[in-house]
């Protein structure tokens, strides 16, 4: 199985390649669009700012590549959100894969939300074998409200999408590869896809 972790400069890359080693699979890092499309799966992660990440994917050209992928795509953290029509973080244009827009806590939370916290209202195959309300692993300023895609939902101030799925796109706003034993089963169940 060939996995590419999506390199466009905007990620934790090294974390999430150690994270698919503990489960005894190799992945790759490139930007190359003919070698992402050759991929049996795709993760395309995201840490930092949204405007000056979007700006890296379309100096690759990634930006139109990303929404005609085929092939099962794990959007995380800053990735997720880029895959959404919008966020209010740097007045950022999504590419659009959910149909929903990225907005900011409010001030009567602390903000960023770091730590763990839970998930619940899991409806995905990425869910298989995780129970509801365990501890997944956050770092994050900006949300997605619950939509039509949402897939997991966590409660921080208010409930919000810590999941999107539509088609073979995935996103979550947690942190997989930083979330444990869970985390690791949530990306295992993604590879079996």
């Amino acid at each position: 199985m060939k996995i590419v972790i999506i390199n466009y400069g905007a990620g934790n890359i090294q974390s999430i390649k150690f994270a698919i080693q503990r489960l005894g699979y190799e992945a790759i890092l490139s930007n190359n669009p003919e070698e992402i499309k050759a991929a049996d799966k795709i993760i395309f992660p995201g840490v930092g700012e949204a405007s000056s990440a979007m700006h890296k994917l379309k100096d690759s050209g990634l930006d139109r590549l990303v929404p005609e992928l085929e092939q099962p795509v794990l959007g995380i953290c800053l990735g997720m959100q880029l895959m959404c029509n919008y966020t209010e973080e740097g007045n950022t244009k999504g590419l659009g894969i959910f149909d929903v827009n990225v907005v900011r806590f409010d001030n009567h939370v602390k903000v960023p939300q770091i730590g763990w916290n839970q998930i619940e209202s899991l409806d995905s195959p990425l869910f298989d074998g995780i129970l509801e309300n365990e501890y997944i692993y956050l770092v994050h300023s900006y949300y997605a409200p619950v939509t039509k895609d949402t897939v997991a939902k966590t409660h921080y101030g208010i409930t919000y999408s810590t999941a999107l799925q539509k088609d073979n796109f995935y996103g979550t706003q947690f942190h997989p590869e930083k979330s444990s034993v869970v985390g690791e089963k949530i990306l295992k169940n993604f590879l079996k896809m």
